[in-house]
Formats: structure tokens, sequence, C-alpha cells
């Protein structure tokens, strides 16, 4: 069985990043495509059989405005860690048809009408996922590690931010549901890219697919650990998984900077 993730642009003309799994939990490939032609051709040789694909984007899209019932649920919990999922609705250009997810999942023949049922036996499933609620669980985060670009963040930040994700995720190799990106090149490759950027495009053309191994153990994380998975919404108006927020998780006072990672959860 193989598990992929695919941190989905939003617009076409963005990068997507894309990583695949293992049944064992090793990472066979990372990288970033811009086209959809692109994301099936990399993705399709790891699926000819059983598999579950996380997209961070939504499947199901029917709300004329404002937020989807699952954005509403999952903010609720993981606002307070500034993790908050954006809204989506069909006023929005991206949303106003079939979105992206979807017919790229449909393209790639997975179940999207019941992708994310706990009982379900469907054995090729689409799921909805959010990289960053996921670290903040898994890594027990006072709140989101600050890796994107945005106004106020010199490269430094940006820089250590993301570093510090990509050592949460090779943290998840000691772990009960282990992850093993230690062996993989182009992961190597894309961690020195990282430490030696001196611009923000660098960091953010890296940025995606880091998000997209988050996505593709997430899919393993659900598979192994249901128990500790918590579903948003639902398959009519939209469902996002996620691992649970832990009980005993404390958000960040305003104005504090988190420390680093704590060990992931067991």
């Amino acid at each position: 069985m193989h598990f992929a993730g695919v941190d989905l642009a939003w617009a076409g003309r963005n990068p997507t990043g894309i990583a695949v799994l293992d049944d064992d939990g090793v990472l066979l490939r990372v990288c970033a495509v811009r086209a959809d032609a692109s994301v099936l051709s990399v993705l399709r040789p790891y699926l000819h059989s059983d598999c579950v694909v996380a997209f961070d984007a939504p499947l199901v899209v029917t709300n004329p405005t404002g937020q989807r019932p699952a954005e509403a649920a999952l903010n609720r919990d993981f606002h307070r860690f500034q993790a908050g999922a954006y809204p989506s609705n069909t006023a929005r250009p991206e949303f106003a048809g079939v979105p992206r997810a979807a017919q790229l999942a449909r393209a790639l023949n997975l179940d999207v009408d019941s992708h994310s049922d706990p009982g379900s036996s469907t054995t090729r499933r689409a799921i909805e996922v959010y990289p960053h609620a996921a670290t903040v669980a898994l890594l027990r985060l006072p709140c989101t590690l600050k890796y994107k670009a945005k106004p106020g963040r010199a490269v430094g930040q940006l820089r250590s931010e993301l570093l510090r994700l990509m050592d949460g995720v090779e943290g998840w190799a000691n772990t009960p549901v282990p992850l093993r990106v230690a062996g993989n090149e182009d992961w190597a490759l894309l961690r020195r890219r990282v430490a030696t950027a001196t611009r923000k495009c660098d960091l953010r053309n890296a940025e995606d697919p880091v998000d997209a191994v988050v996505c593709a153990y997430v899919a393993l994380y659900a598979e192994r650990r249901p128990a500790d998975i918590t579903h948003y919404g639902d398959d009519a108006s939209g469902r996002i998984v996620t691992p649970t927020l832990p009980a005993d998780l404390v958000p960040a006072r305003p104005g504090r900077v988190a420390g680093r990672p704590a060990p992931a959860r067991q």
C-alpha cells in the first residue's frame, strides 16, 4: 500500500508539492510540479493498487458563501494555536465548479464520496488534510511554525522555522508510526537547499514538498492509528482528517515565540 501527499496549489500557476511513502513509511519520492498532468504523471506509478492520497486542498465544496462546516469545526479547536483553516466556498473562482483536488482524485480513480468514512472498506481513497493542524497535534506545538513567507518575516526566520519543521518530520522515524526520510536523496537535497537559502523564493520552492511529506504522513498515520484521528465535517459538505489535538496541549500566549517542537506523539 502507498500513501501520497499532495500540497495542492489553489492557483494552477503555483507549485504543488508531492510526496509518496511505501507501506513501511519509507519516503520514495518528494518533488514539486505545476500542471495537473505533471501531478498525475508523478503519482500514477505508485498508485496501481491500494493507496491513500492526502490532499491539502478541498475535495468537496458546496456552500455558496462563508466557510464549510469542516473548517468551522476545525477552527474551534485549532484557531487558538494559530492553525485555523482558510474558508472555502463556491463564490471563489477556484471552487465554482469541481475542485481541482477532486478532479485529480477522480483522474487517479480514487474514492472521493466515501473518502474518509472510518468504517469504509474502500482500498483506494482520497482524503483532505491540513498540515498546519497536523504539525501542531503531532509535534505538540503551542502555535504553528512561521515558515510561510508573509510581510515582516525575514529570510533567516523563515529558514529557521522550515528547518524546525524538517527536524520534526525526521523525528517521526522514532515513533510508533515511523516515517523514514533519512535515506532519500531528494529529501537530503531539499534540506541542503533550505539550510543554504538566502532568498525567500528559494524557501518558497522548498516548503511545498515538505508540506507534502506531512500530508503523506497524515495519510499513513490515519491508516495506522484511526483512534487518534479526528474527522471534521462530513462527506456531503467536505471533511478534513487530522491527528487529534492533544487535550493537554497549551497554546502560546499572544506575542510569545514558540519553543522547539516537543517529542512527537506516542
